[in-house]
Order: structure tokens, then C-alpha cells, then sequence
């Protein structure tokens, strides 16, 4: 199945929630539907997904860092860490003569 997919099950507890959804090869992204903003906070922490929605789905903003976790992708696209897969990073170390560390 190629999705988006939304698995309804009952639970108990939070931790019996989180492995359910952290039991996948899969983790591009998971949503949070509850009225308890710190219950959502650290479900999100927990889960092991690339974008955690909570009370919203499919909001994609191009400055944020889009991508999976485990077999749902290599790396990210959008924002800062989109444009680190085009760019080269050089270090330039030069000594200064009288320089006052030295």
C-alpha cells in the first residue's frame, strides 16, 4: 500500500501507541490527533517518523526539512538541510603574524 494510509486503533497507553506506530520499516510521517498539547509533544519526541503532524496533516511549508525515518528515504529535502546535498563545505586556516592568541 502506497499511501497516505490512516491506521484507527484502540490502546490503552501512550508507550502501547507509540511502539504500534514506531513497528513499521517505514517513518516518513505520523499525525496526532488529541486536546493535550504535552501528551502530543512527547508522543512526537518518541515516534520515529521525519514530520510529526499534530491536530493538522499534509502541512508542507518549503523552509521546513521534509524526509523519513528507517526505509522511507535518504536525507531531506526543503530548507536548510534540502540545500546541504548541493553544497561544499571548505575550511581555511590561516596564520596571522602578532595574531593575539599566539
Amino acid at each position: 500500500i502506497f499511501g497516505p494510509v490512516m491506521s484507527v486503533m484502540i490502546f490503552k497507553t501512550l508507550n502501547e501507541a507509540i511502539q504500534r506506530a514506531n513497528n513499521s520499516r517505514y517513518g516518513l510521517a505520523a499525525g496526532i490527533l488529541t486536546k493535550d498539547i504535552a501528551t502530543a509533544h512527547r508522543a512526537s519526541r518518541a515516534l520515529k517518523a521525519g514530520t510529526v503532524w499534530i491536530n493538522t496533516f499534509h502541512v508542507i511549508d518549503p523552509n521546513v526539512p521534509f524526509g523519513g525515518y528507517k526505509m522511507s528515504g535518504i536525507g531531506r529535502e526543503n530548507g536548510i538541510h534540502g540545500l546541504e546535498n548541493y553544497m561544499q563545505i571548505k575550511s581555511v586556516i590561516t596564520s596571522l603574524p602578532d595574531a593575539v592568541w599566539l
